[in-house]
């Protein structure tokens, strides 16, 4: 690890000041940045704690029936909070699908947003890694690339965002308030994560010196609460990226979906909006002949960025379950992925997983 400069601001407007010098970074939870620094893969010259800063800790309803999430409000006390969970129930289970019991009680919302890329290469320094390393390449494109994005990659980078819970919230249309240097701002949450292209060092709309303050979910995606799911594939049962997942929204009227949300993770190089997929069910029966077309839209032009063409027929298959559980009402988290659903994966890049 490399020596830096402590501070601890007393308030949001000392953070902002203090993290707008080149090499800061923000400290709330530190279950990603201090990993990453022990790795060396991260070398910030001066980090800001806000771990106490306060006004970024408290969960507020809205008038409209939304919620507006403080940035350090931690992932457990978020994923337990019995209206949260009634009202967005696919945000409770992807936050409860993310990481292990110890790291949901540390581990922020804010820093959940802004959190790295799980590729082993970024992470190792003795590799060449685009988003480390501005041009110096990309290792992963060539190497260990099974679990790397099918959908936003460029030749620059192929890594996937790790996020559980950006899925849900991207799905939900929620928003971000940014305070910075320039003043206060806000983001859409589907626009704060950037897609690599020549720049993938540059991974978020933010600038330098801002921080987020809070999420706002807005009361519209309350229609959705009877009809909502995340899904999530993975290798083991806890601390452990998604594979591939799911969220899907449902507003059903009689036998017909009046509206519908769906994004996927594990697939892109940020939380993956599938708009398409959301256009084909509008007006649509809930049904197996709809979900799966749905699920094939959501995939159009995905293309393998290395050994992981399987992930496309996953995915597909996984978004046809959440719409399914989605449409049944019934929570449902995805228990560890068999290691069956990838046997026939070295031969024809197929999976079982129905």
């Amino acid at each position: 690890m490399n020596r830096f400069d402590y501070v601890r601001p007393a308030s949001i407007a000392e953070a902002v000041a203090a993290a707008a010098i080149p090499g800061s970074a923000f400290l709330a939870g530190g279950t990603n940045l201090v990993d990453l620094m022990k790795l060396g893969a991260l070398r910030p010259s001066r980090v800001v704690d806000i771990a106490l800063l306060p006004g970024l800790e408290d969960i507020e309803w809205l008038s409209d029936g939304g919620v507006r999430i403080g940035a350090r409000v931690c992932n457990a006390d978020l994923a337990y909070d019995a209206r949260v969970a009634r009202t967005f129930p696919a945000v409770a289970e992807a936050l409860l699908a993310t990481g292990s019991a110890q790291l949901r009680n540390a581990a922020t919302l804010g820093g959940n947003l802004m959190q790295r890329t799980r590729c082993a290469y970024f992470t190792d320094t003795a590799s060449a890694c685009n988003r480390r390393a501005p041009g110096s390449g990309c290792d992963a494109s060539g190497g260990q690339n099974r679990l790397h994005a099918v959908l936003g990659w460029s030749e620059h980078c192929i890594a996937t965002h790790p996020s559980d819970v950006c899925v849900p919230l991207v799905a939900l249309d929620a928003v971000v308030e940014v305070i910075g240097p320039a003043g206060a701002r806000e983001i859409a949450l589907d626009a704060l994560h950037l897609l690599p292209h020549h720049t993938p060092e540059r991974e978020t709309a933010l600038a330098p010196g801002e921080l987020i303050v809070a999420l706002r979910i807005p009361g519209v995606a309350a229609r959705f609460a009877g009809h909502a799911r995340f899904l999530k594939l993975r290798e083991r049962t806890s601390f452990a990226s998604a594979v591939v997942s799911a969220a899907a929204a449902l507003e059903i009227e009689g036998n017909t979906i009046r509206s519908a949300r769906i994004a996927m993770g594990g697939v892109g190089t940020k939380p993956w909006r599938a708009l398409d997929a959301e256009a084909v069910l509008a007006g649509a029966p809930p049904g197996k002949d709809s979900f799966e077309r749905a699920a094939s839209a959501a995939l159009e032009g995905a293309a393998p960025s290395g050994n992981n063409a399987f992930k496309i027929d996953l995915a597909r298959r996984l978004v046809v379950r959440a719409l399914r559980s989605a449409a049944d009402g019934t929570p449902q988290i995805m228990p560890a992925l068999p290691a069956s659903a990838f046997s026939t994966e070295s031969k024809a890049g197929e999976s079982r997983v129905a």
